[in-house]
């Protein structure tokens, strides 16, 4: 019974402690939490124009709403309200064991009808893009103004050997053998973060950080000295951004978002995996039947989400308009996504 008690007491101080780690960072200003109907709790972030047209943003796997902070800059000069979400168990919010990727398609249809959205855009990059097609096929098309899918999760029904093999045995652990891979991955996260926090790790970040700074800078001129036009693929907001943060706190800014996804430990991850590489995604996608549009914008050269599985998906969802990026990774499409928002924001403008 003392040995019971000793472990009530323990797991009670635990629950606490995650309470108030959770509550201390919904105080931020880009980490807010809503109630949702049954009670659990949804973080969101809020990033780009406060009276623009609302986008939702829905995160990759595993990601929380801090990812879609670069956004900001963009969402200020296009007059986009940019809104990211925290799906169960990732960030702020609740976890919610044996969901379903239509359930949190509902949980943003009540968070949108609570903050008095009446319609919105929906944009899902990496492990969001399913998501995003979860919106477009259950919410009402008067709701959902225009939807896009951003080097998307692939669908497994186009075939688990087109998928790489670490992402084969992570599926493998995630539907056989959870709770393995969640103490794998909560040990993992757990040596990060203690060798995020070396002096050497923070130093080599840094460094890191400035190289990026530089080779950019360096690619500009050379195109200048070539003659050739630079387009802003980051924005003047973006700029101004990094010269008003110190190298430290970029470097800091950096770790959290890493971090973010398992503040709560690695259980969300897990089930995501499972839900992600599921045969389906609890709807077929042949009965997608959103229009005009459900736009894809994908890198031929991705090896994450190989394009063959992408154009599956296309062909299947009725009215998929696929966009390759030819030669494009998983990593190197974001120059691409300003462009990918305007087209969003022209089929919000025109299904208005």
């Amino acid at each position: 019974m003392r040995a019971a008690a000793a472990a009530a007491a323990a797991s009670t101080s635990a629950t606490s402690t995650l309470a108030r780690s959770l509550q201390a960072r919904a105080s931020s200003t880009h980490d807010a939490t809503f109630r949702l109907p049954d009670g659990r709790a949804l973080g969101y972030a809020e990033y780009g124009s406060p009276r623009g047209l609302p986008l939702f943003v829905l995160h990759g796997f595993p990601s929380s709403r801090l990812e879609a902070g670069p956004l900001d800059s963009i969402g200020q000069r296009k007059g986009i309200r940019i809104i990211s979400l925290d799906r169960p168990g990732f960030g702020l919010s609740t976890p919610q064991p044996g969901r379903t990727m239509t359930d949190f398609a509902w949980d943003m249809a009540a968070f949108a009808r609570a903050m008095n959205i009446r319609r919105f855009a929906v944009a899902g990059f990496s492990g969001g893009g399913p998501y995003a097609l979860a919106c477009a096929h259950v919410l009402p098309r008067q709701t959902v103004g225009a939807v896009g899918m951003f080097a998307s999760g692939p669908p497994w029904a186009a075939g688990a050997e087109m998928m790489s093999r670490p992402r084969r045995v992570m599926r493998w652990m995630a539907v056989h053998w959870p709770w393995g891979l969640r103490v794998l991955l909560d040990a993992v996260m757990g040596t990060l973060r203690w060798v995020s926090q070396t002096q050497f790790v923070k130093r080599k970040t840094e460094e890191w950080l400035v190289a990026q700074d530089e080779k950019k800078d360096s690619g500009e001129l050379a195109k200048l000295d070539q003659g050739e036009h630079v387009e802003d693929e980051s924005g003047e907001g973006e700029k101004e951004n990094k010269e008003s943060k110190t190298v430290s706190e970029r470097r800091e800014i950096l770790f959290r978002i890493v971090d973010e996804p398992f503040a709560q430990g690695a259980a969300a991850t897990v089930e995501e995996a499972a839900l992600l590489s599921a045969p389906e995604w609890g709807f077929r996608l042949e009965d997608v039947e959103y229009a005009p549009a459900v736009r894809i914008w994908h890198g031929t050269d991705d090896t994450n989400a190989p394009i063959a599985a992408i154009r599956y998906l296309a062909d299947k969802v009725p009215h998929a308009v696929l966009t390759e990026l030819a030669g494009k990774t998983h990593y190197t499409v974001y120059p691409y996504i300003e462009k990918a928002l305007d087209e969003l924001a022209e089929d919000f403008k025109r299904g208005g």
